[in-house]
Protein backbone atom coordinates (compact mmCIF):
# COMPACT_ATOMS: atom_id res chain seq x y z
CA UNK A 1 0.00 0.00 0.00
CA UNK A 2 1.47 3.17 -1.07
CA UNK A 3 2.21 6.12 1.59
CA UNK A 4 1.47 10.10 1.43
CA UNK A 5 -1.71 11.73 -0.48
CA UNK A 6 -1.66 11.43 -4.13
CA UNK A 7 -3.47 14.66 -6.11
CA UNK A 8 -5.39 13.86 -8.71
CA UNK A 9 -4.50 14.82 -11.97
CA UNK A 10 -6.83 17.47 -12.48
CA UNK A 11 -5.88 19.77 -9.38
CA UNK A 12 -2.42 19.08 -10.34
CA UNK A 13 -3.39 20.83 -13.54
CA UNK A 14 -4.89 23.97 -11.89
CA UNK A 15 -1.98 24.34 -9.95
CA UNK A 16 0.33 24.80 -12.58
CA UNK A 17 -2.09 26.86 -14.16
CA UNK A 18 -2.20 29.14 -11.51
CA UNK A 19 1.18 29.57 -11.29
CA UNK A 20 1.72 30.76 -14.83
CA UNK A 21 -0.84 33.04 -14.56
CA UNK A 22 0.98 34.68 -11.33
CA UNK A 23 4.31 35.18 -13.11
CA UNK A 24 2.08 36.88 -15.97
CA UNK A 25 0.49 38.91 -13.93
CA UNK A 26 4.09 40.22 -12.17
CA UNK A 27 5.53 40.85 -15.71
CA UNK A 28 2.04 42.99 -17.01
CA UNK A 29 1.90 44.77 -13.60
CA UNK A 30 6.46 45.39 -13.94
CA UNK A 31 5.56 46.68 -18.06
CA UNK A 32 2.28 49.26 -16.18
CA UNK A 33 4.88 50.71 -13.83
CA UNK A 34 7.88 50.96 -16.53
CA UNK A 35 5.24 52.68 -18.73
CA UNK A 36 3.47 54.86 -16.12
CA UNK A 37 7.16 55.97 -15.59
CA UNK A 38 8.36 56.54 -18.72
CA UNK A 39 5.14 58.09 -19.51
CA UNK A 40 5.71 61.09 -16.97
CA UNK A 41 9.93 61.71 -17.76
CA UNK A 42 8.02 62.40 -21.27
CA UNK A 43 5.70 64.75 -19.92
CA UNK A 44 8.74 66.68 -17.48
CA UNK A 45 10.76 66.54 -20.92
CA UNK A 46 7.82 67.97 -23.08
CA UNK A 47 7.16 70.97 -20.69
CA UNK A 48 10.95 71.77 -20.27
CA UNK A 49 11.15 71.37 -24.63
CA UNK A 50 8.71 74.09 -24.70
CA UNK A 51 10.15 76.09 -22.43
CA UNK A 52 13.60 76.05 -24.16
CA UNK A 53 12.00 76.29 -27.45
CA UNK A 54 10.61 79.86 -26.80
CA UNK A 55 14.08 81.16 -26.64
CA UNK A 56 16.78 79.60 -29.14
CA UNK A 57 13.98 80.63 -31.62
CA UNK A 58 14.21 84.40 -30.97
CA UNK A 59 17.95 83.95 -30.49
CA UNK A 60 18.33 82.18 -33.94
CA UNK A 61 16.63 85.13 -35.77
CA UNK A 62 18.63 87.70 -34.46
CA UNK A 63 21.99 86.17 -35.03
CA UNK A 64 21.00 83.91 -37.73
CA UNK A 65 22.09 80.66 -35.88
CA UNK A 66 20.49 77.62 -37.18
CA UNK A 67 17.66 76.36 -35.06
CA UNK A 68 19.01 72.77 -35.61
CA UNK A 69 21.91 73.65 -33.41
CA UNK A 70 19.64 74.15 -30.36
CA UNK A 71 16.31 71.90 -31.17
CA UNK A 72 15.43 68.89 -32.85
CA UNK A 73 12.66 68.89 -35.32
CA UNK A 74 10.14 67.98 -32.89
CA UNK A 75 11.32 70.91 -30.50
CA UNK A 76 12.85 68.32 -28.32
CA UNK A 77 16.14 67.59 -26.88
CA UNK A 78 18.12 65.23 -28.39
CA UNK A 79 20.69 65.02 -25.16
CA UNK A 80 22.43 67.14 -22.56
CA UNK A 81 26.05 66.76 -24.79
CA UNK A 82 23.84 68.12 -27.93
CA UNK A 83 22.68 70.89 -25.39
CA UNK A 84 25.97 71.84 -24.54
CA UNK A 85 27.57 71.51 -27.71
CA UNK A 86 24.73 74.04 -29.25
CA UNK A 87 25.55 76.81 -26.80
CA UNK A 88 28.55 76.72 -26.98
CA UNK A 89 28.35 77.45 -30.65
CA UNK A 90 25.78 79.85 -30.14
CA UNK A 91 27.53 81.99 -27.30
CA UNK A 92 30.42 81.74 -30.15
CA UNK A 93 28.39 83.65 -32.70
CA UNK A 94 27.05 85.90 -30.40
CA UNK A 95 30.68 87.22 -29.78
CA UNK A 96 31.21 87.41 -33.34
CA UNK A 97 28.26 89.62 -34.25
CA UNK A 98 29.40 91.83 -31.11
CA UNK A 99 32.75 92.24 -32.24
CA UNK A 100 31.71 93.46 -35.82
CA UNK A 101 28.79 95.56 -34.58
CA UNK A 102 31.65 97.12 -32.17
CA UNK A 103 30.11 96.39 -28.61
CA UNK A 104 31.89 94.16 -26.43
CA UNK A 105 29.73 90.89 -24.71
CA UNK A 106 28.02 91.63 -21.70
CA UNK A 107 29.66 89.29 -19.62
CA UNK A 108 33.54 89.98 -21.45
CA UNK A 109 32.60 94.10 -20.40
CA UNK A 110 32.02 93.66 -17.00
CA UNK A 111 35.07 91.11 -16.58
CA UNK A 112 37.43 93.55 -18.60
CA UNK A 113 36.05 96.72 -17.45
CA UNK A 114 38.16 96.31 -14.03
CA UNK A 115 41.44 95.68 -15.90
CA UNK A 116 40.98 98.75 -18.35
CA UNK A 117 40.92 100.89 -15.52
CA UNK A 118 44.22 99.21 -13.76
CA UNK A 119 45.88 99.36 -17.44
CA UNK A 120 44.76 102.63 -18.91
CA UNK A 121 45.76 106.01 -17.68
CA UNK A 122 42.57 107.72 -16.75
CA UNK A 123 41.90 110.10 -19.67
CA UNK A 124 41.02 113.75 -19.35
CA UNK A 125 37.72 115.70 -18.83
CA UNK A 126 35.92 116.67 -22.26
CA UNK A 127 35.61 120.10 -22.35
CA UNK A 128 33.51 120.37 -25.25
CA UNK A 129 31.69 118.77 -28.53
CA UNK A 130 34.01 116.77 -30.64
CA UNK A 131 35.40 119.37 -33.30
CA UNK A 132 36.97 118.53 -36.79
CA UNK A 133 39.60 121.31 -37.78
CA UNK A 134 40.71 121.63 -41.19
CA UNK A 135 43.88 123.78 -42.09
CA UNK A 136 42.85 124.72 -46.03
CA UNK A 137 45.91 126.21 -47.55
CA UNK A 138 48.39 126.00 -50.68
CA UNK A 139 51.77 125.03 -51.00
CA UNK A 140 54.75 127.45 -49.14
CA UNK A 141 51.99 128.88 -47.09
CA UNK A 142 53.38 127.91 -44.06
CA UNK A 143 51.12 125.74 -43.38
CA UNK A 144 53.47 122.69 -41.58
CA UNK A 145 54.45 125.50 -39.29
CA UNK A 146 50.99 126.53 -38.49
CA UNK A 147 49.61 122.97 -38.42
CA UNK A 148 52.16 121.60 -35.71
CA UNK A 149 49.92 124.30 -33.58
CA UNK A 150 47.09 121.28 -33.79
CA UNK A 151 49.56 118.60 -33.69
CA UNK A 152 51.67 119.40 -30.87
CA UNK A 153 48.33 119.11 -28.48
CA UNK A 154 47.96 115.92 -26.74
CA UNK A 155 44.16 115.80 -27.18
CA UNK A 156 44.03 115.97 -31.07
CA UNK A 157 44.34 113.85 -33.55
CA UNK A 158 46.06 115.45 -36.46
CA UNK A 159 47.34 114.34 -39.67
CA UNK A 160 49.29 115.58 -42.40
CA UNK A 161 48.74 116.16 -45.96
CA UNK A 162 46.41 112.98 -45.97
CA UNK A 163 45.24 113.67 -49.47
CA UNK A 164 48.69 113.40 -51.38
CA UNK A 165 47.82 109.73 -51.72
CA UNK A 166 44.64 110.30 -53.80
CA UNK A 167 46.78 112.90 -55.71
CA UNK A 168 49.44 110.63 -56.70
CA UNK A 169 46.90 108.04 -57.59
CA UNK A 170 43.87 109.26 -59.32
CA UNK A 171 44.39 111.70 -62.52
CA UNK A 172 42.94 114.56 -63.39
CA UNK A 173 43.34 116.94 -65.75
CA UNK A 174 43.66 120.65 -64.53
CA UNK A 175 40.44 123.00 -64.92
CA UNK A 176 37.07 122.81 -65.74
CA UNK A 177 34.95 119.23 -64.97
CA UNK A 178 37.91 117.08 -63.66
CA UNK A 179 39.08 120.16 -61.54
CA UNK A 180 35.45 119.44 -59.69
CA UNK A 181 35.89 115.72 -60.26
CA UNK A 182 39.17 115.96 -58.00
CA UNK A 183 37.14 118.31 -55.78
CA UNK A 184 34.56 115.68 -54.87
CA UNK A 185 37.34 112.73 -54.48
CA UNK A 186 39.07 115.15 -51.99
CA UNK A 187 36.01 115.81 -50.39
CA UNK A 188 34.65 112.70 -50.07
CA UNK A 189 37.72 110.68 -48.41
CA UNK A 190 37.98 113.77 -46.29
CA UNK A 191 34.82 113.02 -44.66
CA UNK A 192 36.05 109.52 -43.97
CA UNK A 193 39.06 110.46 -42.48
CA UNK A 194 36.78 113.41 -39.95
CA UNK A 195 34.54 110.61 -38.99
CA UNK A 196 38.06 107.88 -38.22
CA UNK A 197 37.19 105.85 -41.40
CA UNK A 198 41.28 105.73 -42.02
CA UNK A 199 40.91 102.67 -44.29
CA UNK A 200 39.35 104.88 -47.07
CA UNK A 201 43.43 105.50 -47.56
CA UNK A 202 44.05 101.84 -48.46
CA UNK A 203 42.64 102.31 -51.85
CA UNK A 204 44.77 104.72 -52.42
CA UNK A 205 48.12 103.69 -50.60
CA UNK A 206 50.80 102.16 -53.24
CA UNK A 207 51.61 99.11 -53.02
CA UNK A 208 48.31 98.48 -51.65
CA UNK A 209 48.41 97.78 -47.59
CA UNK A 210 48.51 93.93 -46.84
CA UNK A 211 46.50 92.91 -43.53
CA UNK A 212 46.18 96.80 -42.52
CA UNK A 213 49.74 97.25 -42.37
CA UNK A 214 52.00 99.88 -44.41
CA UNK A 215 55.24 101.55 -44.69
CA UNK A 216 54.29 103.98 -47.65
CA UNK A 217 51.98 106.50 -45.15
CA UNK A 218 52.98 110.11 -46.48
CA UNK A 219 54.99 112.24 -44.22
CA UNK A 220 54.43 109.51 -41.02
CA UNK A 221 56.60 111.22 -38.87
CA UNK A 222 55.02 114.35 -39.26
CA UNK A 223 51.64 113.29 -37.01
CA UNK A 224 52.59 112.78 -33.45
CA UNK A 225 49.25 110.65 -33.46
CA UNK A 226 50.89 108.15 -35.73
CA UNK A 227 54.12 108.09 -33.88
CA UNK A 228 52.92 107.13 -30.10
CA UNK A 229 51.48 104.25 -28.05
CA UNK A 230 49.48 102.10 -29.39
CA UNK A 231 49.86 103.14 -33.39
CA UNK A 232 53.82 102.60 -32.57
CA UNK A 233 54.28 99.06 -33.06
CA UNK A 234 57.33 97.33 -31.92
CA UNK A 235 60.48 98.01 -34.72
CA UNK A 236 60.95 95.32 -37.41
CA UNK A 237 64.40 94.92 -38.72
CA UNK A 238 64.74 94.80 -42.51
CA UNK A 239 61.45 96.60 -43.16
CA UNK A 240 61.94 100.31 -45.17
CA UNK A 241 59.39 102.39 -43.67
CA UNK A 242 60.20 105.44 -46.66
CA UNK A 243 58.07 108.27 -43.81
CA UNK A 244 59.53 106.85 -40.69
CA UNK A 245 58.44 108.86 -37.33
CA UNK A 246 60.95 110.88 -35.98
CA UNK A 247 61.89 110.54 -32.86
CA UNK A 248 61.14 106.70 -32.26
CA UNK A 249 61.70 103.63 -34.36
CA UNK A 250 58.24 102.24 -34.67
CA UNK A 251 57.18 99.03 -37.01
CA UNK A 252 54.88 99.51 -40.25
CA UNK A 253 52.22 101.94 -39.67
CA UNK A 254 48.81 99.64 -38.62
CA UNK A 255 45.59 100.98 -40.19
CA UNK A 256 43.52 99.51 -37.52
CA UNK A 257 45.12 101.07 -34.67
CA UNK A 258 45.46 104.30 -36.06
CA UNK A 259 41.79 104.51 -36.55
CA UNK A 260 41.45 103.58 -32.95
CA UNK A 261 43.81 106.13 -32.02
CA UNK A 262 41.56 108.70 -33.83
CA UNK A 263 38.27 107.55 -32.14
CA UNK A 264 39.85 108.05 -28.56
CA UNK A 265 40.83 111.79 -29.09
CA UNK A 266 38.24 114.18 -27.92
CA UNK A 267 39.14 116.27 -31.93
CA UNK A 268 40.26 115.69 -34.87
CA UNK A 269 42.70 118.46 -37.12
CA UNK A 270 43.82 117.61 -40.87
CA UNK A 271 46.03 120.04 -42.53
CA UNK A 272 45.78 120.05 -46.63
CA UNK A 273 46.72 122.23 -49.59
CA UNK A 274 44.79 120.04 -52.02
CA UNK A 275 41.20 121.59 -50.91
CA UNK A 276 40.60 124.89 -53.22
CA UNK A 277 37.17 125.43 -53.69
CA UNK A 278 35.77 126.34 -49.86
CA UNK A 279 32.08 125.49 -51.70
CA UNK A 280 33.11 121.91 -51.82
CA UNK A 281 33.09 121.38 -48.19
CA UNK A 282 29.28 122.38 -47.59
CA UNK A 283 28.01 118.97 -47.14
CA UNK A 284 30.78 118.23 -44.73
CA UNK A 285 29.30 121.66 -42.70
CA UNK A 286 26.12 120.07 -42.85
CA UNK A 287 26.61 116.67 -42.31
CA UNK A 288 25.05 116.54 -38.31
CA UNK A 289 28.04 114.02 -37.74
CA UNK A 290 30.66 116.56 -37.78
CA UNK A 291 31.52 120.02 -35.68
CA UNK A 292 33.67 121.54 -38.87
CA UNK A 293 35.84 124.69 -38.69
CA UNK A 294 37.71 125.62 -41.65
CA UNK A 295 40.47 127.59 -40.89
CA UNK A 296 41.96 129.27 -44.76
CA UNK A 297 45.76 130.18 -44.50
CA UNK A 298 47.07 132.55 -46.87
CA UNK A 299 50.48 134.27 -47.61
CA UNK A 300 51.91 136.97 -50.39
CA UNK A 301 51.71 135.31 -53.09
CA UNK A 302 55.06 137.08 -54.17
CA UNK A 303 56.53 135.64 -51.03
CA UNK A 304 54.76 132.34 -52.32
CA UNK A 305 56.54 132.13 -55.89
CA UNK A 306 60.11 132.74 -54.26
CA UNK A 307 59.66 130.03 -52.00
CA UNK A 308 58.52 127.41 -54.67
CA UNK A 309 60.96 128.10 -57.15
CA UNK A 310 63.46 127.09 -54.63
CA UNK A 311 61.42 124.12 -53.16
CA UNK A 312 60.44 122.77 -56.57
CA UNK A 313 63.01 124.10 -58.54
CA UNK A 314 62.35 121.53 -61.37
CA UNK A 315 59.07 122.78 -61.69
CA UNK A 316 59.96 126.25 -62.29
CA UNK A 317 62.51 126.01 -65.03
CA UNK A 318 61.07 128.21 -67.25
CA UNK A 319 60.63 130.82 -64.50
CA UNK A 320 64.31 131.18 -64.22
CA UNK A 321 65.17 130.96 -67.72
CA UNK A 322 63.06 133.52 -67.94
CA UNK A 323 64.61 135.78 -65.42
CA UNK A 324 68.52 134.86 -66.43
CA UNK A 325 67.28 135.16 -70.07
CA UNK A 326 69.53 138.80 -71.30
CA UNK A 327 66.70 139.68 -74.22
CA UNK A 328 63.37 140.65 -73.46
CA UNK A 329 61.02 138.06 -74.20
CA UNK A 330 57.87 137.88 -72.25
CA UNK A 331 57.46 134.73 -69.99
CA UNK A 332 55.00 132.05 -71.38
CA UNK A 333 50.95 132.83 -71.53
CA UNK A 334 50.42 129.57 -69.78
CA UNK A 335 52.36 130.11 -66.82
CA UNK A 336 50.89 133.36 -66.01
CA UNK A 337 47.98 131.41 -66.87
CA UNK A 338 48.55 129.30 -64.04
CA UNK A 339 49.57 131.56 -61.28
CA UNK A 340 46.23 134.05 -61.97
CA UNK A 341 44.31 131.05 -61.86
CA UNK A 342 45.58 129.91 -58.54
CA UNK A 343 45.31 133.09 -56.95
CA UNK A 344 42.07 133.28 -57.90
CA UNK A 345 40.59 129.88 -56.61
CA UNK A 346 41.98 131.16 -53.60
CA UNK A 347 40.29 134.58 -53.60
CA UNK A 348 37.27 133.33 -54.29
CA UNK A 349 37.01 131.06 -51.43
CA UNK A 350 37.97 133.72 -49.07
CA UNK A 351 35.16 136.03 -50.28
CA UNK A 352 32.77 133.03 -49.87
CA UNK A 353 33.91 132.34 -46.20
CA UNK A 354 33.70 136.12 -45.51
CA UNK A 355 30.59 136.46 -46.72
CA UNK A 356 29.04 133.94 -43.91
CA UNK A 357 26.28 131.89 -45.64
CA UNK A 358 24.47 130.10 -43.54
CA UNK A 359 26.07 127.12 -43.66
CA UNK A 360 29.71 128.32 -42.98
CA UNK A 361 28.67 130.53 -40.21
CA UNK A 362 31.16 130.59 -37.19
CA UNK A 363 32.85 127.75 -38.68
CA UNK A 364 35.09 130.07 -41.04
CA UNK A 365 38.29 131.89 -40.04
CA UNK A 366 40.87 133.63 -42.55
CA UNK A 367 44.57 134.01 -41.60
CA UNK A 368 47.35 135.26 -42.86
CA UNK A 369 50.74 133.63 -42.20
CA UNK A 370 52.09 136.83 -41.83
CA UNK A 371 50.37 137.66 -39.03
CA UNK A 372 51.32 134.20 -37.68
CA UNK A 373 54.79 135.11 -37.70
CA UNK A 374 54.61 138.42 -36.38
CA UNK A 375 52.51 137.14 -33.20
CA UNK A 376 52.52 133.24 -33.31
CA UNK A 377 51.01 132.74 -29.90
CA UNK A 378 48.54 135.08 -30.37
CA UNK A 379 47.51 133.35 -33.31
CA UNK A 380 47.52 130.04 -32.25
CA UNK A 381 45.23 131.43 -29.14
CA UNK A 382 42.97 133.01 -31.74
CA UNK A 383 42.51 130.19 -33.69
CA UNK A 384 42.06 127.81 -30.60
CA UNK A 385 39.01 130.00 -29.24
CA UNK A 386 37.71 129.47 -32.87
CA UNK A 387 37.72 126.33 -32.79
CA UNK A 388 36.63 126.36 -29.57
CA UNK A 389 39.48 124.13 -28.16
CA UNK A 390 41.00 124.83 -24.74
CA UNK A 391 44.79 126.02 -25.83
CA UNK A 392 47.37 123.71 -23.21
CA UNK A 393 50.67 124.91 -22.04
CA UNK A 394 52.33 122.15 -24.05
CA UNK A 395 51.59 124.17 -27.35
CA UNK A 396 52.04 127.30 -25.77
CA UNK A 397 55.81 125.90 -24.90
CA UNK A 398 56.37 124.29 -28.19
CA UNK A 399 55.55 127.55 -30.26
CA UNK A 400 57.95 129.23 -27.95
CA UNK A 401 61.41 127.11 -28.48
CA UNK A 402 60.43 126.90 -32.21
CA UNK A 403 59.83 130.56 -32.99
CA UNK A 404 62.89 132.17 -30.95
CA UNK A 405 65.26 130.11 -33.18
CA UNK A 406 68.64 131.57 -34.51
CA UNK A 407 68.28 130.58 -37.81
CA UNK A 408 65.66 129.00 -39.73
CA UNK A 409 65.45 124.66 -39.58
CA UNK A 410 66.80 122.97 -42.59
CA UNK A 411 64.33 121.24 -45.39
CA UNK A 412 61.73 122.45 -47.01
CA UNK A 413 58.92 121.08 -44.51
CA UNK A 414 60.84 122.69 -41.68
CA UNK A 415 58.86 123.83 -38.36
CA UNK A 416 61.29 125.58 -37.14
CA UNK A 417 61.32 129.36 -37.90
CA UNK A 418 62.77 132.79 -36.84
CA UNK A 419 59.16 134.12 -37.24
CA UNK A 420 60.39 137.71 -36.64
CA UNK A 421 62.30 137.68 -39.59
CA UNK A 422 61.27 135.12 -41.89
CA UNK A 423 58.20 136.50 -43.42
CA UNK A 424 59.91 138.99 -45.12
CA UNK A 425 63.06 137.83 -46.27
CA UNK A 426 61.76 137.31 -50.05
CA UNK A 427 61.87 140.68 -50.30
CA UNK A 428 65.28 141.32 -50.60
CA UNK A 429 65.97 138.37 -53.28
CA UNK A 430 63.22 139.07 -55.69
CA UNK A 431 63.67 140.69 -58.90
CA UNK A 432 60.90 143.49 -58.75
CA UNK A 433 60.48 141.83 -63.16
CA UNK A 434 59.44 138.73 -60.82
CA UNK A 435 57.35 140.94 -58.59
CA UNK A 436 55.47 143.20 -61.23
CA UNK A 437 54.29 139.59 -63.08
CA UNK A 438 52.93 138.12 -59.51
CA UNK A 439 51.61 141.98 -58.60
CA UNK A 440 49.71 141.91 -62.07
CA UNK A 441 48.29 138.48 -62.12
CA UNK A 442 46.80 138.48 -58.22
CA UNK A 443 45.62 141.79 -57.55
CA UNK A 444 42.79 141.33 -56.73
CA UNK A 445 43.84 138.65 -54.42
CA UNK A 446 46.24 140.48 -52.81
CA UNK A 447 44.36 143.25 -52.49
CA UNK A 448 41.77 141.33 -50.67
CA UNK A 449 44.24 139.88 -48.51
CA UNK A 450 46.08 143.10 -47.49
CA UNK A 451 49.20 143.30 -49.50
CA UNK A 452 50.45 146.65 -50.89
CA UNK A 453 51.79 146.75 -54.07
CA UNK A 454 55.21 147.67 -54.86
CA UNK A 455 55.49 150.98 -57.10
CA UNK A 456 59.20 150.32 -57.68
CA UNK A 457 62.18 148.64 -56.71
CA UNK A 458 63.45 151.02 -54.00
CA UNK A 459 60.07 150.04 -52.48
CA UNK A 460 60.16 146.12 -52.80
CA UNK A 461 63.70 146.34 -50.41
CA UNK A 462 62.97 149.41 -47.98
CA UNK A 463 62.21 148.00 -44.89
CA UNK A 464 61.04 151.24 -44.01
CA UNK A 465 58.18 150.50 -46.15
CA UNK A 466 55.76 147.66 -45.05
CA UNK A 467 53.65 146.21 -47.56
CA UNK A 468 51.24 144.44 -45.33
CA UNK A 469 48.20 146.13 -44.15
CA UNK A 470 46.83 145.88 -40.89
CA UNK A 471 43.62 143.73 -40.50
CA UNK A 472 43.11 142.58 -36.89
CA UNK A 473 40.79 140.37 -36.20
CA UNK A 474 38.81 141.03 -39.12
CA UNK A 475 39.49 137.74 -40.19
CA UNK A 476 37.67 135.50 -37.22
CA UNK A 477 33.81 134.93 -38.91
Amino acid sequence: MEKGLTLPQDCRDFLHSLKMRSKYALFLVFVVIVFVFIEKENKIISRVSDKLKQIPQALADANSTDPALVLAENASLLSLSELDSAFSQLQSRLRNLSLQLGVEPAMEAAGEEEEERKEEPPRPAVAGPRRHVLLMATTRTGSSFVGEFFNQQGNIFYLFEPLWHIERTVSFEPGGANAAGSALVYRDVLKQLFLCDLYVLEHFITPLPEDHLTEFMFRRGSSRSLCEDPVCTPFVKKVFEKYHCKNRRCGPLNVTLAAEACRRKEHMALKTVRIRQLEFLQPLAEDPRLDLRVIQLVRDPRAVLASRMVAFAGKYKTWKKWLDDEGQDGLREEEVQRLRGNCESIRLSAELGLRQPAWLRGRYMLVRYEDVARGPLQKAREMYRFAGIPLTPQVEDWIQKNTQAAHDGSGIYSTQKNSSEQFEKWRFSMPFKLAQVVQAACGPAMRLFGYKLARDAAALTNRTVSLLEERGTFWVT
